[in-house]
């Protein structure tokens, strides 16, 4: 049975090396595309940690991000760095569900605080009384560029296929038609383009695209790991000695991923509200250190094996809504066993 992974970002790569684990005798091929278009995967600040508002979201984090801190392997590929993590709750959400479900996974690692304990350990001002958040100590960030790197590497050692084409077409039978005028057909085909893949498929109405930004600041506070701080919007994490990498939530959609430039008013929102935050003087490392990219966005938000309406050979794999980081590794283990129990079905 032939695969075609259209794709080389975190969700395809990942996906490709799993269906190969999975199956030896899948034949995989990846179509990476152009390597000198900047992609999410790329520009990704990799905020990973288990603990999401919504429960059902809980489960597939800490699985990845426990699979990642148990794996040697997957710690050297993903570069991960534990750091920990604050993510201040908005007033009107109970998290007791979702520790529940972090607890199962990685028992001890996230606990609830106070105004007062976010204050005198994490630096945040500005604070409701009644307000909380969640610490947690197993949370940290890794680099999806490097996971993405090392996939590839293994599937070319590996009996795949891993060819720099670009793909302008993919048909509902399952046949790829690519830049150069060529045609390949496929048992199944994953289109995990990310912002790219909405131009390839009919899934208009549940994939979209948006850009996504952040910048590297000047900022020092002491105990201060990954953190997101849901009433603003804010969140960062560590970037280097004496800097943070900040950002806030984007509102430009259906952006064309090849003409994105820095949003310059968000900027300044970022430095605005990280000095009302913390309390701090936020400046830019340099003038080039704003990122603006683009990912898939989709509506319940997350990464996931969605099948092509009208096709029962092409599927989707994207929709991380800028947080793939966070549930890659989990979410492209069970997407690949079920496109094998689905070809073995078909073998059948």
């Amino acid at each position: 049975m032939r695969v075609a992974v259209v794709g080389g970002g975190v969700a395809g790569s990942l996906l490709a090396w799993r269906l190969r684990e999975e199956s030896p005798d899948v034949r995989v091929d990846v179509l990476v595309g152009d390597s000198s278009t900047p992609d999410a995967s790329g520009a990704s600040g990799g905020l990973v940690r288990a603990f999401e508002t919504a429960p059902e979201a809980c489960r597939i984090a800490a699985e990845s991000l426990a699979e990642v801190r148990d794996s040697p392997m997957l710690r050297e590929w993903t570069g991960y760095r534990e750091v920990g993590a604050v993510y201040l709750l908005p007033a009107d959400v109970d998290p007791t569900r979702s520790l529940r479900e972090v607890e199962d996974v990685l028992p001890g690692s996230a606990r609830v605080a106070g105004a007062e304990r976010l204050a005198e350990d994490f630096g945040f001002r500005g604070l409701a009384p009644g307000a909380t958040g969640v610490v947690e100590r197993h949370a940290g960030y890794i680099s999806p560029a490097l996971l993405r790197a090392h996939a590839l590497v293994w599937l070319a050692h590996n009996g795949c296929e891993v060819r720099r084409t670009l793909v302008s077409e993919v048909t509902p039978e399952g046949c790829l038609r690519l830049a150069d005028g060529t045609e390949r057909e496929y048992d199944v085909v994953v289109v995990a383009a990310g912002a790219w893949t909405p131009a390839l498929v009919e899934h208009s109405r549940t994939l979209r695209t948006k850009q996504i930004q952040y910048g590297v600041y000047r900022m020092r506070v002491p105990g201060l790991g990954a953190f997101v701080d849901e009433p603003t919007g804010l969140y960062g994490r560590p970037h280097g000695e004496g800097t943070f990498l900040l950002g806030l939530g984007c509102d430009r959609w259906d952006v064309d991923p090849a003409a994105v430039e820095p949003d310059v008013a968000l900027a300044d929102r970022v430095v605005s509200s990280a000095r009302t935050r913390f309390g701090v003087d936020v400046r830019h490392s340099s003038p080039r250190e704003v990122v603006a990219s683009f990912d898939c966005y989709r509506e319940p938000s997350g990464l996931a094996l969605l099948p092509v309406p009208g096709s029962s050979s092409v599927f989707t794999f994207t929709g991380g809504s800028g947080g793939a980081a966070k549930t890659v590794v989990g979410v492209s283990r069970r997407a690949a066993r079920l496109l094998v129990r689905g070809l073995a079905g078909v073998t059948g």
